[in-house]
């Protein structure tokens, strides 16, 4: 699998242990932006959770149900995360931005890298869900040309700004 993607803008690295610092300081700072939508960001985050983190995401990786990437901006800032989590024949992608670094279409680029990786993968369809009040999820799979799919009801606990909604988009893979 590879551990680096990057489309000439954005750079996605595989999360390692060293980044922990470099996370728990961008989700920390962003706090407030991302306990809105993240059920895992309402109690705080810390360098437990953090290590937590990084431990599953490896051990996810080395199973080949996941792969979870830092999005790094063009002047190698830690700009998020993104994943792509294998859903029976299918891949989920999911993200996040920390607060400063919304709005520069880092996600839209990041998701188009895995949406390729989730073709080389042998995936039959792509899925992202999202909170059906957050808008500005809800542009990154119109942007790369989802088809909204369905909703379902999300299970608790629930974020301040969330719907109790999940909004589903799914890209068939090209013939």
């Amino acid at each position: 699998m590879e551990d680096r993607l990057a489309d000439g803008v954005v750079t996605l690295v595989r999360w390692r242990p060293e980044h922990r610092d470099r996370l728990v300081d961008a989700v920390v700072g962003s706090l407030d932006h991302l306990a809105a939508w993240m059920p895992w960001a309402i109690d705080g985050y810390d360098q437990a959770k953090g290590d937590e983190f990084l431990a599953r995401v490896a051990a996810d990786w080395e199973r080949g149900e996941e792969y979870n990437y830092a999005i790094c901006s063009p002047d190698d800032e830690l700009a998020g995360s993104c994943g792509l989590m294998r859903r029976g024949d299918g891949w989920e992608i999911g993200y996040w931005l920390a607060k400063s670094q919304t709005g520069k279409g880092y996600v839209t680029r990041a998701s188009a890298l895995l949406v390729e990786l989730a073709w080389r993968l042998g995936a039959s369809h792509v899925v992202i869900r999202h909170d059906a009040h957050n808008a500005r999820s809800r542009a990154v799979p119109e942007r790369l040309g989802f088809s909204r799919a369905g909703e379902e009801n999300a299970e608790p606990p629930l974020p301040s700004a969330c719907s109790g909604v999940h909004v589903i988009w799914r890209l068939e893979r090209p013939a």
